[in-house]
């Protein structure tokens, strides 16, 4: 029987203007759920992957049990999540189209995760039969409490032999607790068996240069090797880390890719070429949901990069946070259907 992935983090309420809309263009809003860490255990259950998704949600709280009804419609676990004071974080998304970028507005102040400290959960029970722990660098962002009890999570299951996969995600409007992210990702990634980052990620939170250029657009695939080789010769605890590649042409249009060094080969996955995208939050997530499948289930590491690259191209015709893709229609962009033809 697979052992359950728990991830841990903040789900939030979504609230998005209609298409591509700006805020408040017209007056209603689309009120949806997602968060990175949810996001993962969302597109693992869809998978066939059981999924334990572990956070701190209001207690007595209307909007914290639709939070819980729409995870578990999803077939996400969701038995662990501990109820304590605090309000349900928010965060606002406007689409952005062709040469308008999309923004994000934050509102998480004072949320029951912001609020959480260590010893609120009980990692105990949450790691009784789980066999890999799925966290980012957004929990840590939150608050000083929920960046300890951030590392509480990724300690402990280092200490009962659970792998520990982290996506890096800084968040630099998240930062504003104190301390930079460096300060803490830094002693939190030691705890890590798998990263997964971009460009930024790598250079804001881990404080490491490697002559790549985040805004260029253009991919040195030699810098991004020397870059891996740096972060594993920096943590000798990894076994692996992921970079996605990411080519901005426009809010619409990206080149889509990934490159990972497992400490036995640099290895690159194919290219996809998206445009008109529907909408790209959530698309890391489904890429870290990925290559965490295909790690379990798949014969090679690099079948999983390409199984996890294939997985978050599909996810930018997604509307929403949650992945809601197949392992066949993966499969089948694999294989070269990409075409988008109806099927009937």
């Amino acid at each position: 029987m697979t052992k359950t992935t728990i991830t841990f983090g903040e789900i939030m309420l979504r609230l998005a203007p209609p298409g591509f809309e700006r805020f408040l263009q017209s007056p209603s809003f689309g009120a949806t759920c997602g968060g990175g860490e949810a996001n993962v255990a969302v597109a693992l259950a869809g998978f066939g992957l059981p999924a334990t998704f572990v956070t701190v949600l209001p207690e007595k709280n209307a909007l914290g049990d639709a939070v819980i009804g729409e995870l578990r419609r999803f077939h996400v676990d969701t038995s662990k999540i501990v109820r304590g004071k605090g309000r349900l974080g928010i965060y606002f998304v406007e689409a952005g189209a062709n040469q308008r970028p999309s923004k994000v507005i934050y509102d998480r102040e004072f949320s029951a995760i912001a609020l959480a400290k260590p010893g609120d959960i009980r990692w105990d029970e949450v790691f009784e039969g789980a066999g890999w722990l799925h966290i980012t660098g957004i929990t840590p962002a939150i608050s000083a409490s929920a960046a300890a009890l951030a590392l509480e999570s990724v300690a402990q299951a280092r200490a009962k032999g659970i792998t520990v996969s982290c996506d890096l995600n800084y968040r630099k409007n998240l930062w504003k607790w104190g301390k930079t992210a460096a300060e803490v990702m830094r002693e939190l990634i030691k705890h890590v068996d798998v990263a997964i980052a971009n460009e930024e990620d790598v250079q804001m939170a881990l404080g490491m240069k490697a002559g790549v250029d985040v805004h260029s657009g253009a991919l040195d695939h030699a810098q991004y090797e020397k870059l891996t080789q740096q972060v594993l010769a920096e943590y000798p605890n990894l076994k692996s880390i992921a970079i996605t590649l990411r080519e901005s042409k426009s809010a619409s249009h990206n080149g889509w890719s990934a490159c990972m060094n497992d400490r036995t080969k640099f290895m690159l996955s194919r290219a996809y070429d998206i445009k008109n995208i529907v909408d790209r939050v959530g698309t890391g997530d489904s890429f870290a949901a990925g290559l965490i499948y295909g790690l379990q289930r798949l014969s090679s590491h690099q079948d999983a990069l390409e199984f996890a690259v294939a997985t978050s191209c599909l996810k930018h015709s997604i509307y929403g946070d949650f992945h809601r893709c197949s392992v066949e229609e993966v499969e089948a962009l694999l294989k070269g259907d990409g075409s988008g033809r109806v099927q009937r």
